[in-house]
């Protein structure tokens, strides 16, 4: 669905957050409120945690995708809905219809992790995949609603899913009511313009931030130019935020309401969610860990107490694992090193046994011994260490350094 900003938009009041909230009750649910120490101390004031990667589906997205169906006329339930995501709306749509006893059909990009369709089609949605990107799988939706009457439901760009997404504001202020920063991140803005409405309505005193990835950061520009406007090849891991172009609806709350639209980067988003696995025993995916990366990346940007909408945590296992990693290296601990030394029987055990008085964990060793670069008797060794942190880092290589290795890079 697409408004043109010459034409009256659909508002979104505080009674209908109310209304939806109502009609959520029993269906979604109340996700809990959890502390956290270590991003206190970071922040200097009070940081909690509004955990909807525990919501039903492992997202918010249930909320807004249910006030939409159940408010569809008793001719266009019969019709049946269409929807196109390459994860957690797609979930949220398939349950909620199931729920309401409405037919949905849901287009998924071929490359959408399997968990993902697995758990779609285990809520009763009829799954097809098509096209390579999310783009392509939403013209095919479209054109499926416009051949069999099927009614479209957009992910984000309409009032009733910013009227489902807002209840996550009215819990916030129940279960937070000393807040005065909440930060959320930002795709199309449905989630944040329904928060910003709730909160906005009751408590204007208190500052909603959102939070987009570098990469896919629609936003900043479109603020800035006054109308929604589209980026080109928008590209980060946070696959739950990568939108090219903000909603109409939400955009002109977000315009209206939202404080500030920050960024984060690639290494922000990692650590974040390695921090919430680590410290909190929270599964979250990197579009739920962009509001702790932004607490992270700018700690004295945040009057407290705050809350970060961690909005959740459908990740794909073999994603989690690359995550990972790029956020024990972001975090100085996980070290890749190349080195050079002389090919002859012992060498590399005794290159082990540096390592091992160094205390880095060695996990991963790469050989090689036939490079046009390399002299009749040089090999090279590349090494994936786990370290405990930079000054961890900076150790080992001056161990290494010190035992006479040639570290190259």
């Amino acid at each position: 669905m697409s408004y043109s900003t010459a034409d009256p938009l659909p508002t979104v009041t505080l009674d209908d957050v109310r209304g939806a909230q109502k009609m959520l009750s029993g269906v979604a649910r109340v996700t809990a409120m959890e502390g956290s120490r270590h991003l206190s101390r970071l922040v200097g004031a009070p940081v909690h945690l509004k955990c909807e990667n525990l919501q039903r589906t492992g997202s918010f997205k249930l909320r807004g995708a249910y006030v939409r169906i159940a408010g569809l006329l008793p001719e266009e339930r019969a019709a049946g809905v269409v929807a196109a995501s390459a994860g957690n709306h797609a979930q949220g749509v398939a349950l909620a219809s199931s729920l309401l006893g409405v037919h949905s059909t849901v287009f998924m990009p071929k490359g959408a992790a399997l968990p993902k369709i697995s758990a779609t089609r285990e809520y009763g949605a009829d799954v097809r995949l098509h096209g390579q990107v999310v783009d392509e799988t939403l013209a095919a939706a479209q054109e499926y609603a416009c051949e069999t009457g099927a009614v479209f439901i957009h992910p984000f760009d309409h009032p009733d899913i910013v009227a489902g997404q807002g209840t996550v504001g009215l819990e916030i202020l129940e279960q937070c009511p000393e807040v005065r920063t909440i930060v959320v991140g930002v795709g199309g803005g449905g989630l944040i313009a329904g928060i910003a409405t709730a909160v906005k309505a009751l408590r204007p005193d208190v500052r909603v931030v959102g939070v987009q990835a570098k990469g896919a950061a629609a936003y900043p520009p479109s603020l800035a130019a006054g109308r929604p406007v589209s980026v080109g090849n928008p590209a980060t891991m946070a696959d739950g935020i990568m939108v090219g172009r903000p909603g109409d609806v939400p955009f002109r709350i977000v315009r209206d309401l939202v404080d500030e639209v920050r960024t984060v980067s690639e290494d922000a988003l990692s650590a974040a969610l390695l921090l919430c696995l680590e410290r909190a025993k929270l599964v979250v995916e990197p579009a739920g860990a962009s509001p702790v990366a932004a607490l992270m990346s700018e700690p004295d940007g945040f009057e407290g107490p705050v809350v970060a909408v961690l909005s959740g945590g459908n990740v794909d296992p073999v994603l989690m694992q690359r995550i990972l990693r790029h956020g024990m290296a972001a975090q100085g601990r996980y070290l890749a090193v190349r080195l050079r030394l002389t090919d002859r029987p012992g060498v590399l055990a005794s290159l082990l046994g540096v390592l091992s008085a160094a205390d880095a964990n060695v996990l991963d060793v790469s050989h090689v011994r036939t490079d046009p670069r390399l002299g009749l008797t040089e090999a090279e060794v590349e090494l994936h260490l786990e370290t405990k942190g930079p000054a961890h880092c900076a150790e080992v290589g001056h161990a290494l350094r010190d035992a006479g290795y040639t570290v190259i890079d």
